[in-house]
């Protein structure tokens, strides 16, 4: 968590999607508040997701009610996976950077900030993982990686191999990098700050 100048909240979850990154946010958002955060800039670029479960915690601390996302299962049956409700930034107004590194779990949650309206996107296009994997272990200690499933936006895209376009496409290139500049987070900051 770093403060930016505007009592804006820079929330950077660079980790993958582990049981304990929701523990981890809710302390962060918590911290932002005491610190006089009135809106929020949930960092997800180059994070490659995770637990579809964590992904649904995420993303509930930023949106009231409604939808996460949908799974679809090889025989199309449609499931909704619902928002937990309690978030603790439900109100803040919020920017969502991402990148093509921003992949399955973290794509669930900038997508539901996405179709709901709840943010913006910035950055650039995400990687496009639209499936669901499931671990078997076998009794010789190995296990198998099975795709169970697909998942769709709550608006019901499907963003396998295409991934999310950002509201707002800044690129950052490999001279920005060099020179610590991040056009992306600083056109967030000016989104939270004018609007547009």
């Amino acid at each position: 968590l770093t403060m930016l100048d505007g009592n804006i909240a820079h929330i950077q979850l660079v980790n993958v999607f582990s049981a304990k990154m929701a523990d981890d946010l809710k302390a962060a958002i918590r911290e932002a508040r005491s610190a006089g955060a009135t809106s929020a800039i949930l960092d997800l670029r180059g994070n490659p997701g995770g637990y579809l479960a964590t992904s649904v915690e995420v993303a509930s601390q930023f949106l009231k009610d409604g939808v996460v996302a949908y799974e679809l299962t090889r025989d199309g049956v449609r499931t909704a996976i619902p928002v937990r409700r309690g978030g603790l930034a439900t109100e803040w107004p919020l920017v969502v950077l991402v990148n093509k590194g921003s992949a399955s779990a973290s794509e669930i949650v900038a997508a539901a900030i996405q179709d709901t309206k709840r943010g913006i996107l910035v950055g650039e296009t995400t990687f496009g993982k639209g499936s669901i994997q499931q671990d078997f272990p076998l009794s010789d200690g190995s296990a198998v990686h099975v795709t169970i499933a697909n998942w769709l936006t709550p608006s019901g895209r499907n963003i396998s191999g295409v991934g999310l376009k950002p509201d707002i496409e800044v690129k950052l290139t490999e001279e920005d990098s060099k020179n610590n500049r991040d056009p992306q987070l600083d056109r967030a900051v000016q989104y939270l700050k004018t609007g547009k």
